[in-house]
């Protein structure tokens, strides 16, 4: 298990991020894999009547071309548009995320859905199961390629109080160099912060020191002499998550721009009401 998916603290208390256990994963599997399996099934009785029209090699075409459809493009679609759900996932209460926690996107999916046909499909979920049993946080192969893992959204825990900027640091945090801190890393310390008041006070203030060292190979300069642990820790994760909101809010504001210049006449061509 790598060391910044998880860390243990002196109780052997593991700060976790809800991840799914491995019977949920098993049950949402087998129901997404029989929703695939109805579908295919469904779709190939149409597919069928089409191929006695045809030469063997377009037969071949549909075949696979609808194979591909039901077993790669349908999952893929319909876990970036759900960010993370599916048939199978909704009924046992569960989403896949990012490591850091975030939604996925259409490559996380992919990789999942093209990993899925291997250790789901071409062994009947006995490598993704065995995988998911011996791997860290419930992960199969493709969760592992794709830096996902499915957490739980029914009957866990409240939602985390939300990240503000420490007094005194903001002026700082806006200057400083953060490069990406690993998935883990952030993921941890974002667990830590909402658990902080109710852990034991030494192990507290151990872990916070942990985390802010960890943290602080990752930013530059570093925060004002004296700053405590838990104060550099939330400072560097809100400013990390306001630069985030800004390079998203930045793209998608371009992506509507592209859109309008699309859907516009070319210039010096007037609009017709």
């Amino acid at each position: 298990m790598d060391d910044e998916d998880q860390i243990l603290i002196g109780e052997g208390v593991v700060l976790d991020s809800g991840a799914a256990p491995v019977t949920l994963r098993i049950l949402s599997g087998a129901l997404d894999m029989l929703v695939v399996l109805v579908l295919y099934a469904a779709g190939f009785g149409l597919v069928g009547q089409l191929l006695p029209a045809v030469d063997d090699a377009w037969a071949r075409v549909l075949v696979i071309g609808w194979t591909v459809t039901c077993l790669v493009i349908v999952p893929t679609t319909v876990e970036t548009l759900s960010r993370g759900r599916s048939v199978g996932r909704w009924a046992a209460g569960l989403r896949v995320v990012r490591d850091d926690g975030g939604p996925v996107s259409v490559r996380h999916a992919l990789t999942r859905a093209l990993l899925g046909v291997l250790e789901i499909y071409g062994t009947v979920g006995t490598l993704a199961v065995t995988v998911s049993v011996l791997g860290a946080r419930g992960k199969r192969i493709g969760d592992h390629l794709a830096g996902t893992y499915a957490m739980r959204t029914r009957g866990s825990r409240t939602a985390l109080p939300p990240l503000s900027m420490p007094p005194g640091l903001g002026e700082w945090a806006r200057t400083a160099d953060i490069t990406r801190l690993p998935d883990g890393l952030a993921l941890t310390g974002r667990m830590f912060l909402a658990r902080a008041d109710r852990m034991h006070a030494p192990s507290r203030v151990r872990l916070g020191t942990l985390l802010s060292g960890r943290m602080a190979t990752h930013v530059s300069p570093p925060p004002p002499a004296g700053t405590h642990p838990e104060a550099f820790i939330a400072a560097v994760l809100t400013e990390r998550r306001d630069r985030e909101w800004i390079l998203e809010s930045a793209r998608m504001s371009r992506a509507e721009a592209d859109g309008d210049a699309l859907r516009r006449l070319p210039y010096g061509i007037p609009d017709v009401d």
